[in-house]
């Protein structure tokens, strides 16, 4: 069995260098942090549609997720552990963001005789922009509803009454709302574009069929996300 030694261990590390300074390596990590966070999001979404459930039924599945892995991981390790994976997938996809929209401006220092691209969608033009507005909003809703501190309830284990609490106001329910909007642009254009960094993009048929599905995962995403606010809102969660 072969040993790797130092100076090979070196060439692998400095592989991985070069594949982050270089462009399509920070595609590619933010191709691959992007579909995990998504995947992410759809389990999310299925999780908080039990609300409509009830209360037993919402607290319950809230008291699932911290037995997740037990008696293996102890309580709310495997929540943890998630929560610093996820922390990881959106630094390394808002730091890359950040290193290839530098890169671009440095690449164009005449500035468009338009503000915004006339070729480039909306969604495309205001992903910059929906990054900042998710990144504030990720801030806001741990503090909300993991740490509890910005919550009108601010419960441990009362994980229904805490989000009953969030959305009977509305201006909380409307910052949710906002910032689901702003991730529906940013899944549907992501999508697309991790699709292609990935090389799945091959034809235009393909190219039709990617489009489409990243439209279709942003809205039923994002309408099963404000869902909770807007039944909250009109009394039928309460």
């Amino acid at each position: 069995m072969a040993v790797a030694t130092p100076a090979t261990q070196v060439g692998r590390t400095s592989a991985v260098a070069v594949l982050w300074r270089s462009n399509i390596g920070k595609k590619a990590v933010m191709a691959a942090t992007g579909l995990f966070m998504l995947l992410f999001l759809i389990a999310h979404m299925l999780g908080n549609l039990k609300i409509f459930f009830g209360r037993e039924e919402f607290d319950s599945y809230a008291h699932w997720l911290r037995t997740i892995g037990s008696p293996v991981l102890h309580n709310a390790w495997f929540l943890w552990i998630s929560r610093f994976v996820l922390l990881a997938c959106v630094v390394l996809h808002a730091v890359s963001a950040y290193q290839l929209s530098r890169r671009d401006l440095k690449a164009r220092p005449a500035k468009y005789a338009h503000r915004l691209r006339p070729t480039a969608s909306y969604a495309t033009n205001t992903m910059r922009f929906g990054g900042i507005i998710l990144g504030l909003f990720i801030i806001y809703h741990i503090l909300d509803l993991t740490a509890l501190v910005a919550n009108p309830n601010g419960v441990e284990g009362a994980a229904y009454d805490n989000v009953v609490a969030d959305f009977s106001h509305w201006y909380i329910a409307l910052v949710y709302i906002v910032a689901m909007l702003a991730l529906c642009l940013h899944i549907s254009h992501g999508f697309w574009s991790a699709a292609r960094t990935l090389g799945a993009v091959s034809s235009a048929t393909k190219a039709t069929a990617y489009k489409t599905t990243a439209i279709v995962l942003g809205v039923v995403i994002t309408l099963g996300f404000i869902s909770v606010p807007i039944a909250v809102l009109s009394g039928l969660v309460d």
